[in-house]
């Protein structure tokens, strides 16, 4: 992208451009490519050709499109129907959906001053609009008559209706005009608010450096860190020194391997303090969030914030949600304390005076895997360069679903090292997706690893879909010199679940955009990533693409059966850490104040009514816990992650069964839950796919922990 503009000039052509839908323009020569539909390849956004003076005036083009368009909508002198009320609403908003989608994305992977500022403009803005459209009045009233008389449509019309009406109904379309207004200014608040949020993590995170000039302290790390740690040095104008940032593939390595205990809790702490205090306090942001969820939850008439997030979910209620998480919580514990045991005397055995802390964990948990199984995660690392891994999925997916992946090396990308794909039918090379990865980290880039569209699905009037364009992004290890980039155990586990996330988006047929893809319940959408994770580490899957980078030799037998061997090594921690996140969100959920509380001592009093063992803490804290205060997404709902676990690794029992190739269960999971999207109720879908409602033990099975009680999430389950 382009941006030689002053900041007045910026605002000067943004007023000049917004005032039309057509030929708003940056200067005389330039066209906003957000307002037509694009000429690329499959609607790729044709990334070279967006300057930043665009986002803004294609915004609010893409406003008025739509409001004339719902203004048609509700002028409409024909009572209410579906074909003259929802569909048209499904189609609306072309423009919106353009800009947005583009700008969502790279406000996320590749953020940059401006994107910033144009951020504090971009998404009050998104928000505002959102409130005038969901309380419009003479919008839901036609939604309602079709709402009153759904019963003759089909079964996915059906649910559509019945989301739409609940949808505006959650976002004020039955409140006064007084507390409408109150809501509106609640949710513009929370927009700027999250902003906040992530402008203060991503700017904490690339403040942090760990600088070492001394390299008998760096004892122990692979070379492949210590590499990059050089490389980032010399980046950052310190050659001959090493830098370590709190970016996972800098972070991780150093609290699995480095020898240098003080090394591994400067690090250890740097990240566990993230954005505490200083310049980039989100704590202060956290205590605005919560008074400001406490309004919203009051106005739409909720106990607490929490119960107005799980209502429309499976879970229907925070407790039912908590009683799952405590389900699997007890049995983590008490692995937790076995692990914790088996690291001190690890410790104790090999003379080091220390006892257990938390940035020891990683470091010895290493340790006795390597004693007990003999397992060598630097070596393993050998046979996963991220090209074979890549392709390993690739070759998962088209013997799974009968699906092919060519690169397209002269598509549009947003940034250099976006590799793009054509997705195809491999019996009949229909056309199918785009899917797009961008796997290395960046100081512009925020951590983490995620999926999304640049385009959606649905089904045209005349028959035919309209495909998707759909995006992986990771932060795995870079390449280093002539070492390709060697990834974890855990980064080959992160690929297969955002892959699972974009065959979700690739293979969806739902018919209406709304249900497209992930539109589903947010406590089912990790299913299709989930599931798909299981396959990384089997035996005949490593097999295909589990290669040794400098030989080409196939994974030995050996080292398979190591690893499976190895496969619920750390359960303990890897659970409670997780369990422990969500148990905190939903306190979080529940809590009703007016008022600033201690984040540091509410976090504190929930690890003491939980009884969270000392040596670990919260997968994220609040100040950086970005899933629930960097928007409402996962907002009382991070426990979502061990739901649909209950889900994929009962799901997965059945391939096992079967054989983890097997064409028939492979086509009733495609069929049943990568193809339905949100069309059909998440745990009918389900049983249609598996024959049986769920139950928590699977996911005991999976992860190594002695099972506890049944929970039937089947009285959970609907809208």
């Amino acid at each position: 992208m382009r941006y030689n503009q002053s900041r007045d000039m910026k605002y000067l052509l943004y007023a000049a451009c917004a005032v039309a839908l057509a030929g708003a323009c940056t200067g005389n020569t330039h066209k906003n490519p957000f307002l037509s539909s694009y000429s690329t390849p499959y609607e790729i956004p044709p990334f070279d050709s967006i300057d930043y003076t665009d986002y803004l005036p294609a915004l609010e083009a893409g406003i008025a499109q739509k409001k004339a368009q719902i203004d048609s909508i509700v002028n409409n002198p024909e009572a209410a129907t579906f074909e003259n009320t929802i569909m048209p609403l499904e189609n609306s908003g072309e423009i919106l959906d353009r800009v947005a989608l583009v700008f969502f994305a790279l406000d996320e992977s590749n953020s940059s001053p401006e994107m910033v500022e144009i951020a504090e403009t971009f998404y009050p803005t998104y928000s505002q609009f959102g409130d005038e459209m969901t309380m419009n009045d003479a919008l839901f009233e036609r939604i309602k008559t079709v709402y009153d008389n759904r019963d003759g449509l089909d079964p996915d019309q059906k649910r559509a209706v019945e989301d739409y009406y609940k949808s505006f109904v959650r976002n004020g379309a039955l409140l006064d005009a007084e507390k409408k207004e109150e809501l509106k200014a609640v949710n513009t608040e929370l927009a700027n608010l999250y902003l906040a949020f992530n402008k203060n993590l991503l700017n904490a995170t690339n403040a942090f450096e760990i600088v070492v000039d001394d390299a008998s302290r760096l004892a122990g790390l692979p070379e492949s860190s210590v590499a990059q740690a050089a490389d980032e040095a010399k980046s950052r104008g310190m050659e001959g020194k090493w830098v370590f940032t709190l970016h996972a593939p800098s972070r991780l390595p150093l609290l699995q391997f480095a020898d240098d205990r003080d090394l591994r809790q400067q690090m250890y702490q740097g990240y566990t303090t993230l954005a505490f205090d200083g310049e980039f306090n989100n704590q202060p942001i956290i205590n605005k969030i919560l008074q400001a969820r406490t309004r919203k939850a009051a106005i739409l008439g909720f106990k607490d914030y929490g119960s107005y997030m799980t209502d429309n979910v499976m879970a229907k209620t925070v407790d039912n949600a908590e009683d799952l998480l405590m389900k699997i919580w007890r049995p983590a514990v008490a692995r937790v304390h076995e692990e914790v045991a088996e690291m001190q005397s690890y410790a104790d055995n090999h003379g080091d005076s220390i006892k257990i802390a938390p940035w020891d964990y990683y470091y010895y948990a290493e340790k006795v895997r390597k004693e007990k199984y003999d397992l060598d995660e630097n070596e393993v690392r050998q046979y996963f360069a991220l090209d074979s891994v890549r392709n390993g999925i690739f070759h998962m997916a088209e013997r799974l679903y009968g699906v092919k992946f060519t690169e397209m090396p002269d598509a549009p990308k947003y940034y250099p090292e976006v590799t793009v794909y054509d997705v195809t039918d491999a019996a009949t090379g229909e056309h199918v997706a785009v899917f797009m990865t961008d796997y290395y980290p960046r100081a512009s880039k925020r951590q983490g690893a995620w999926m999304s569209e640049f385009k959606g699905s649905w089904q045209n009037p005349d028959g035919t879909s309209s495909r998707p364009v759909i995006y992986n992004v990771g932060n795995f290890s870079r390449p280093s010199g002539d070492t390709p980039a060697l990834l974890t155990i855990d980064e080959v586990e992160t690929m297969f679940h955002e892959f699972g996330h974009g065959l979700h988006g690739m293979l969806s047929k739902a018919r209406l955009k709304s249900q497209a893809g992930t539109n589903v319940d947010r406590d089912f959408v990790e299913l299709p990533s989930q599931i798909h994770e299981h396959w990384a580490f089997e035996p005949e899957m490593l097999r295909t693409y589990a290669h040794h980078w400098k030989t080409g030799d196939t994974i030995p037998d050996e080292l398979i059966k190591k690893i499976e061997a190895a496969a619920t090594h750390n359960q303990g921690f890897t659970t409670a850490e997780l369990v422990g996140a969500a148990l905190l969100d939903l306190q979080y959920g529940k809590l009703n104040t007016d008022k600033d509380i201690d984040i540091a001592a509410f976090e504190a009093q929930v690890s003491e009514g939980l009884g969270l063992p000392s040596e670990l803490t919260y997968r994220y804290r609040s100040p950086y816990f970005k899933h629930i205060f960097g928007s409402d997404g996962y907002a009382s709902g991070y426990y979502t992650y061990l739901w649909a676990e209950v889900l994929d690794a009962d799901g997965f029992e059945l391939f096992k069964e079967k054989g983890i190739f097997d064409p028939e269960t492979a086509r009733k999971f495609k069929e049943n839950v990568l193809e339905k999207g949100g069309s059909v109720d998440p745990m009918e879908l389900y049983v249609n796919f598996r024959g049986h409602e769920p139950s928590v033990d699977a996911l005991l099975r999976n992860r190594g922990l002695v099972p506890q009680a049944e929970v039937n999430l089947n009285s959970k389950a609907g809208k």
